[in-house]
């Protein structure tokens, strides 16, 4: 059995006095992607470089207490790639893919518009980027499975005020044609989907801070796991982990029957 765990810490060292690594030291899982990290590797202590038997790798951002994705995992990886290549956007700390025989793990952040029109601009360049991207790992002929947060809400049942929010950065009509394009043509799956096609409001992995958005379970479900058809088949269950508040996301895990060569 493989566990992935996927979660935006809205910054590690906050999440660290939160208790996320004794959390996640119980979790067992193989590995553990983070993403928004705030931090830089001066900031980082011995805890949040490994947490217990798993080994980290970190894409940090430039930019101090700013964005930055990581990857724990029981295993250490047979290759690490940081970055996408593209200068924008690797200054950032978006992206970091991991290689275990014949499987990868990749954590990504994308890019989030909702600060204004500049960064709604900045997230279309790089999903312009990003999809081509997508499509050359599926000629790779690996299983891949993506965790992140890709601040895109694909369906009206992926979040509860969809009425009001199509105008809005994350379920802008742009912004859901190209995350279906993701899984329609190029042939990614979701796979918390593929396990709960119709969940509404159970779905949800991130909460406003504002208008007690968390209390009355006003959500988006912008977090995924994003697959190769190979191993979304062999999912087998999901949770989404809301005992306990580590940022204003939730953890995602899915547990997979597929052990990596």
């Amino acid at each position: 059995m493989l566990r992935v765990i996927t979660l935006n810490l809205n910054g590690i060292r906050a999440a660290a006095r939160k208790s996320l690594f004794a959390w996640l030291a119980r979790q067992k899982a193989d590995v553990f992607c983070a993403q928004e990290l705030k931090a830089q590797s001066p900031d980082m202590d011995q805890a949040m470089l490994a947490c217990g038997a798993l080994c980290g790798h970190f894409h940090y951002a430039e930019k101090k207490g700013y964005s930055g994705v990581a990857l724990y995992s029981k295993r250490e990886p047979d290759r690490v790639v940081e970055g996408l290549g593209v200068r924008e956007f690797d200054a950032e700390g978006r992206y970091l893919r991991a290689d275990f025989g014949k499987l990868s793990v990749i954590s990504v952040y994308l890019p989030s518009g909702s600060s204004g029109a500049h960064r709604q601009a900045m997230k279309f360049r790089f999903m312009d980027v990003f999809y081509p991207h997508l499509k050359a790992l599926r000629l790779e002929k690996r299983e891949f499975i993506l965790c992140g947060d890709w601040n895109i809400a694909q369906k009206e049942i992926d979040l509860k005020n969809w009425r009001g929010n199509r105008k809005n950065s994350g379920f802008l009509p742009e912004e859901r044609a190209w995350l279906t394009k993701v899984f329609d043509e190029l042939g990614w799956v979701d796979v918390y989907r593929r396990l709960h096609p119709d969940t509404t409001d159970a779905s949800y992995t991130w909460w406003s801070h504002r208008g007690q958005a968390w209390a009355k379970n006003v959500g988006w479900r912008i977090d995924y796991q994003i697959a190769t058809p190979g191993i979304a088949a062999r999912a087998v269950r999901t949770k989404i982990y809301k005992e306990e508040r580590f940022s204003d996301h939730a953890p995602l895990t899915i547990d997979y029957d597929y052990v990596p060569d």
